[in-house]
């Protein structure tokens, strides 16, 4: 089934190394809920089948009013056919999950809290710049569980520098305890145009310890595995069968709608970008005019998607989809390319699909992108 994306791009505060689109004003929160409701119309045509999966990321969705919220699930449920067992998940930061927002969210369709926890310890996360501290984040998933939400996901951060291997052991086993069904944990990447970024280069910062984040990613993986949670993608975690849903379909190119500014969207052979403008978005939208461009994406496009997804995986890349999807010839250059990785012990091919060993995990963008293809490959 399919899945239908909404960026929400408000945040409290800017984190320290963000650089996803949102913006620290909800002066414009009843206009961007109204523009939203409208893209939702305007492209109702671009699902048929039944939606699986919505999902609020941003920004913050948590800081928006549950009115807002009710105003989007109506318009959704007017227009789209949605599953009654349907994943809907909304993303949250702690200091937002009160007893009273809470409360509030049970009473709509959402099922499920990705929640923004980063780090239990107080001066992590204030050098981290986030809206809420330490009591906060465990207070916020023993409450969200108390109140009936049990499809809780929780994000850790690890490889910054504050971090030292027994803080980071700490959080995991803290993460395990809450008995959370899904953690999504990722090394810290300095981006561009982030504060961080900028203190780095002034030297206000000390630069990413590649050795560090790796090694604290060998610890996540078998800390958490001892714990009983299967490492079903690079950087997620969940109980057995406890995947995330809508997530999952990306990994897998399933066809989703994206809403919002900054969102995207994909059908299967094209995507959908949204402008990452809040103002322009609005002036578009008010006007009833879609604020996105299209890619047609070629077949080296979707296969190079497809490699660099499904590599990622537990599942991993299988051979016969892509000889059923692409070709012969991108099969022999798949087996072919795969070959001094699979000599290092990074890959193994395993009942016609390619999955990568633990060490192999390390190197997965490296290794996804040798498996590219592009068109002069074939001439």
């Amino acid at each position: 089934m399919s899945g239908i994306y909404i960026h929400i791009p408000f945040c409290k505060k800017a984190c320290t190394y963000c650089d996803f689109h949102f913006s620290t004003s909800l002066k414009y929160v009843d206009e961007m809920t109204d523009a939203i409701c409208a893209e939702i119309i305007m492209k109702k045509d671009r699902i048929t089948d039944q939606v699986g999966s919505i999902y609020f990321g941003g920004g913050t969705p948590s800081v928006l009013p549950s009115k807002s919220f009710e105003k989007i699930f109506n318009t959704l449920t007017q227009h789209f056919s949605i599953s009654s067992d349907a994943e809907i998940t909304i993303e949250a930061n702690p200091d937002d999950l009160n007893a009273k927002k809470i409360a509030e969210l049970r009473q709509l369709p959402v099922n499920r809290f990705s929640i923004g926890i980063q780090s239990f310890f107080e001066e992590d996360l204030i050098w981290m710049n986030r809206a809420h501290n330490a009591n906060e984040a465990e207070d916020c998933i023993k409450r969200s569980q108390d109140a009936g939400f049990e499809n809780l996901s929780i994000d850790l951060i690890y490889g910054y520098p504050l971090l030292t291997d027994n803080k980071w052991l700490s959080n995991i086993n803290k993460a395990i305890e809450f008995q959370t069904p899904h953690i999504s944990a990722y090394s810290l990447t300095v981006e561009p145009r982030t504060a961080l970024a900028s203190a780095i280069k002034k030297g206000q910062q000390p630069p990413v310890n590649d050795e560090q984040s790796a090694a604290q990613f060998i610890t996540l993986i078998e800390k958490l595995k001892a714990g009983g949670f299967e490492q079903y993608e690079i950087s997620n975690f969940s109980q057995p069968g406890k995947y995330a849903v809508h997530n999952t379909n990306y990994w897998r190119g399933i066809p989703y709608l994206g809403i919002g500014p900054s969102a995207h969207g994909f059908d299967g052979h094209t995507r959908y970008l949204n402008i990452a403008n809040n103002a322009i978005y609005l002036q578009h939208l008010q006007k009833g005019e879609l604020a996105e461009t299209i890619e047609e994406l070629d077949q080296y496009d979707r296969f190079n998607e497809y490699i660099m997804t499904s590599l990622r995986t537990m599942w991993g890349t299988d051979l016969n989809k892509i000889k059923a999807d692409f070709g012969k010839q991108f099969q022999a250059d798949t087996l072919k390319a795969i070959k001094p990785f699979v000599e290092k012990g990074w890959l193994i091919q395993q009942d016609n699909h390619l999955i990568l060993t633990q060490e192999g995990k390390l190197f997965a963008d490296y290794i996804a992108s040798e498996l590219f293809l592009i068109q002069d490959d074939h001439l």
